[in-house]
């Protein structure tokens, strides 16, 4: 129940310098036409090329409301229960108005991070305006999910869609009705949109004319320094990858070496970013010579490249190099999100090869059935993928920051929403966050590999079906894979959704072991060994069911680390001297993390 001494019907916010505010405002209007012209500018050399199609999502949601006219009746109902909620909403405020202690009509999703200011809850205009928001939300969303008739990726389109406007409507990305903002813009003479009209102009400039909101300082990490920092080698390399051997940390060191697959979506070290939640560093400090795959930044050069050049030049050559750096032959690998994709269609290889050198599998996050790939799937059609192919057909790859942007609307409150009003409504420089900046350093994809990977994986789902995929004259087929796989997903997750990546689980023919962290793609993931945080829950059974396979589930405190740690242990062989880069037949190239991962866009 409300505490009626508690109310604050008016924000107090003291009297603004008028002369200043008129002078910012002024400012405003300057930095405005430049934000204008930047934009047309952009405009006219056609640069902003954009998935999904506009059109297309506008002709999706003619579709919708095609349907709904078709049953009126259930627009009126709709419009009858949302003037019904808003009556009770403006009674319950008119009272509380007076002093009167209410209950609130609709209150926001306790993970929901943009009401947290205690003006929100105490104010009462705040409140009003919040419980309005929510209502509307509320109503907008449901309506177009009763939508009847509707295919279903039409459907799945107009409801991602819808959710993004809603969104973007909210009352804390305005001036006027976000409290924090408001008094920060009247205290500082309007100071804050001043600053953050600077901000604007300079992601402007810096994605071209594309508004590129900046999530950290990029020029607070550098890669070798403070980020990608843990001590090694490039041993080998070619036009795709950097192969780096990290030093030791121990005097001896397990037999099998450890090979890390990343995805080449994204930069290999997410795994290595800080000495305190670094896979990596952790990996070798129990005990493993730890060899990880650096993807090029591909240039329109490597546009021919394709999924079978990510095998042969990828995979394939870093077991072969690994040999001849330390004379052993077998390994045990780990890989990360595509990079688990590729591990296993490279098991598949090597098992129709009688090729056994991968002792065991890891595959965090990762997805072989892309039956129910989560709202990714709002982005994959024929008419999407082609204006996808048609602008890398230009270009011959496709920029990161296409990716970045899809993943970010993914989660747009959080990866959207909250820096455009730290940067552009409060006027703050984003803060420095190594994470974030892993994130912004994204990388460009061969348009030849990206189209064989979106229509065989996202689009047809050939990855599951026995031989439906060949990679080097060889028939792809998961169900001769024998050897150990961990599956570790996340809860989550939206990029890798858990019960997709728990599909993948039925595949493999050999033992398997699925794993269930906590929170998302990443911070379930990086959750080092002593870290309290998350937990993750295991089921020895594999049901076809996941939702079977949970409530079956065992749930454990802390991290999942030294579970994969006991895990892997029995197949990484007895203890040996420690070897150190170059020590064997292939020599020091450079310093890691190399120079591939340094490439930016």
């Amino acid at each position: 129940m409300a505490d009626s001494k508690q109310i604050n019907p008016i924000p107090e916010i003291n009297p603004p310098d008028i002369q200043r505010l008129s002078e910012n405002f002024t400012k405003i209007a300057e930095q405005s036409q430049k934000l204008v012209e930047a934009y047309m500018e952009s405009q006219s050399k056609g640069d902003l090329f954009q998935v999904p199609d506009p059109g297309l999502v506008g002709k999706s949601f003619v579709r919708m409301t095609q349907k709904l006219m078709e049953d009126p009746r259930k627009l009126v109902e709709a419009q009858t229960a949302f003037w019904q909620n808003y009556l009770e909403l403006v009674q319950t405020a008119s009272q509380r108005m007076m002093g009167q202690a209410v209950e609130p009509v609709v209150e926001p999703d306790r993970a929901d991070k943009r009401f947290k200011d205690d003006e929100w809850a105490e104010n009462a205009v705040f409140d009003y305006i919040k419980q309005s928001y929510l209502l509307a939300a509320r109503s907008i969303q449901d309506m177009v999910r009763d939508v009847e008739g509707l295919d279903a990726k039409t459907a799945e389109r107009v409801d991602f869609y819808t959710r993004q406007f809603v969104d973007a409507m909210a009352p804390t990305n305005f001036i006027l009705t976000n409290p924090k903002v408001l008094k920060t813009t009247l205290e500082s003479g309007g100071e804050n949109l001043v600053k953050g009209l600077s901000n604007m102009l300079e992601d402007l400039k810096t994605g071209k004319g594309r508004l590129r909101i900046r999530m950290t300082d990029l020029e607070a990490f550098t890669p070798g320094e403070n980020v990608a920092a843990t001590p090694g080698k490039v041993v080998f390399q070619n036009e795709l990858m950097q192969l780096i051997q990290y030093n030791p940390s121990t005097e001896k060191v397990f037999k099998r070496p450890l090979l890390i697959v990343p995805p080449w979506i994204n930069k290999f070290y997410i795994l290595d970013l800080r000495p305190k939640n670094s896979f990596i560093k952790w990996a070798v400090d129990q005990g493993f010579t730890v060899f990880v795959m650096s993807w090029v930044n591909p240039d329109s050069d490597l546009a021919h490249k394709d999924f079978e050049d990510y095998l042969e030049d990828g995979t394939l050559a870093a077991l072969d190099a690994i040999e001849q750096a330390t004379g052993v032959k077998e390994v045990n690998a780990v890989s990360y999100c595509l990079g688990g994709t590729l591990l296993l269609v490279t098991l598949a290889y090597m098992a129709a090869n009688k090729d056994n050198r991968i002792k065991s599998a890891t595959c965090f996050t990762t997805m072989v059935d892309f039956a129910e790939p989560g709202e990714l799937s709002v982005f994959i059609d024929e008419e999407q993928l082609d204006l996808i192919e048609k602008h890398m057909e230009e270009k011959g790859y496709l920029e990161g920051t296409h990716m970045a942007g899809v993943f970010n609307m993914l989660r747009a409150n959080d990866l959207i929403w909250s820096f455009a009003i730290n940067n552009y409504l409060m006027g703050k420089d984003p803060f420095p966050f190594d994470l974030l900046y892993w994130n912004s350093d994204s990388t460009r994809m061969p348009k030849t590999m990206h189209s064989f990977y979106l229509r065989n994986m996202y689009q047809h789902n050939r990855l599951r079906e026995p031989g439906a995929i060949n990679l080097l004259g060889t028939p792809i087929d998961l169900s001769k894979i024998k050897a150990p796989v961990y599956f570790l997903s996340t809860r989550e997750d939206h990029i890798a959704p858990w019960k997709s990546t728990y599909a993948g689980t039925q595949l493999p023919s050999g033992p398997v072991k699925f794993v269930l962290g906590g929170s998302g793609h990443i911070a379930g993931v990086i959750n080092p060994a002593g870290s309290p945080k998350y937990g993750y829950r295991i089921n020895d059974a594999l049901p076809a069911d996941p939702d079977q396979w949970l409530a079956g589930a065992t749930e454990y405190e802390g991290s999942w680390w030294p579970h994969w740690l006991e895990w892997v242990k029995p197949k990484a062989g007895a203890k040996v001297d420690a070897r150190q880069p170059g020590d064997g037949a292939l020599k020091v190239l450079e310093d890691a993390p190399g120079s591939f991962v340094k490439v930016r866009i």
